[in-house]
């Protein structure tokens, strides 16, 4: 049975979209690839016993697209969320729009011709050309990427790039008549608007899961390991299950909001914690790592503690106090001083060190930007560039 082909006015076909003018808060680097099924990871919530758990399917059987069945659900975490009332026919209107768009990326050993699937996850089309956002943990390390469409179709995928530090991914295959996502405007979203989830939980046949419920916060952060921190996530309490990372989380429009990559678990079990890469952050990676196979970071060359104004017998977050300079590679030749507190970003709020990770992962090397600083409590704006991370490519 054929879907309906809708019109997505966001994209220009054959060309990822430019990224968006107020870019936002930045993922997380999830988990690479292991060979058990992961069960948790420390993660900075506050709660019982809280942990992250990154949404990738390992063990996962081969689908019966290469002749096997599917993988048992008997073990597997059962999420439960507390949901919004939404009418369905909302729901069932955006399903029809966007499953077409999502497809299950397996991944194993060997060149994929004849080898099983040794894991399984989710993909976006991003472009009609054959580009697929995916999570950067689902190919990590993989022999192989293989796509299954909604309607079947099974190909061999090149894997264009990856970003460990945003664990978002672009893969490509060769095949016609793709119906990429439209993109969401950040600015529009608000907590409390409906989060439509859709992925391949599990490793399922038969297509994509649907799930329904909120945006609960944005700019969250995550540890994912001792390591590693993603910032600048969506948080939603729309069921998501393993398998579904780098499925899509979608408006009430049925464009795309985020890239799904993890889920919150606690000692009880799941609750209700799902988290996203929101788009601002994952067009600008994609859009990098498709021009360039690499991603352009900016970089603000600076070391920064949290700054606040004594109210009363109340401290209000200020913004990020410059406590050092990281050589000359960022701002420093743009009468930044140590001492400064950096206020906002491009008129972007920074309440502290999180925000100002987070909107920098939303910007690009060499952008111009102005910062609005603080400076013996006067408050100034300063005209800068951004450099690269030294440790990129």
């Amino acid at each position: 049975m054929s879907e309906p082909t809708p019109r997505y006015p966001g994209l220009v076909p054959d060309q990822p979209p430019p990224p968006p003018e107020r870019p936002e808060p930045q993922p997380v680097a999830a988990p690479s690839r292991r060979r058990a099924l992961p069960t948790s990871i420390l993660g900075g919530l506050i709660g019982a016993a809280l942990t992250v758990g990154a949404l990738f399917l390992f063990g996962v059987l081969p689908s019966n697209t290469t002749g096997s069945e599917p993988a048992s659900t008997t073990t597997l975490p059962q999420l439960i969320s507390s949901q919004q009332t939404v009418p369905t026919d909302v729901v069932a209107t955006i399903a029809s729009r966007a499953i077409p768009s999502i497809v299950t990326v397996e991944i194993g050993d060997g060149d994929g011709r004849v080898d099983l699937a040794t894991a399984s996850g989710s993909g976006v089309v991003y472009t009609s050309s054959g580009y697929i956002l995916t999570n950067n943990h689902v190919v990590d390390g993989a022999g192989f990427v293989r796509v299954i469409l909604a309607d079947g179709r099974v190909y061999q995928a090149t894997i264009v790039g990856a970003d460990a530090l945003t664990d978002v991914a672009v893969i490509q295959i060769d095949a016609p008549d793709l119906q990429p996502l439209s993109l969401a405007n950040p600015d529009d979203l608000q907590i409390g608007d409906l989060a439509v989830a859709i992925g391949n939980p599990l490793g399922l046949n038969g297509g994509p899961s649907v799930t329904s419920g909120i945006i609960s916060a944005f700019d969250r952060q995550l540890q994912v390991t001792a390591e590693e921190n993603l910032f600048g996530l969506l948080q939603t309490d729309a069921p998501i299950t393993r398998g579904s990372s780098g499925g899509a989380l979608l408006d009430a429009d049925g464009d795309l909001i985020g890239i799904t990559t993890a889920i919150g678990l606690s000692d009880v079990g799941a609750e209700g914690l799902g988290f996203a890469v929101p788009v601002s952050i994952v067009q600008g990676i994609a859009n990098d790592l498709i021009a360039d196979g690499v991603v352009h970071h900016a970089f603000i060359g600076v070391e920064v503690r949290p700054a606040f104004i004594d109210q009363g017998t109340a401290q209000v977050p200020e913004g990020a106090r410059i406590t050092a300079f990281l050589g000359n590679t960022g701002i420093e030749d743009s009468g930044v001083q140590v001492g400064d507190v950096i206020a906002a970003i491009n008129g972007r709020s920074v309440k502290g060190t999180d925000d100002l990770i987070a909107i920098l992962r939303t910007m690009r090397a060499g952008q111009d930007v102005t910062l609005t600083l603080v400076r013996d409590g006067e408050q100034i704006e300063v005209s800068a560039r951004l450099a690269e991370r030294p440790d990129q490519p």
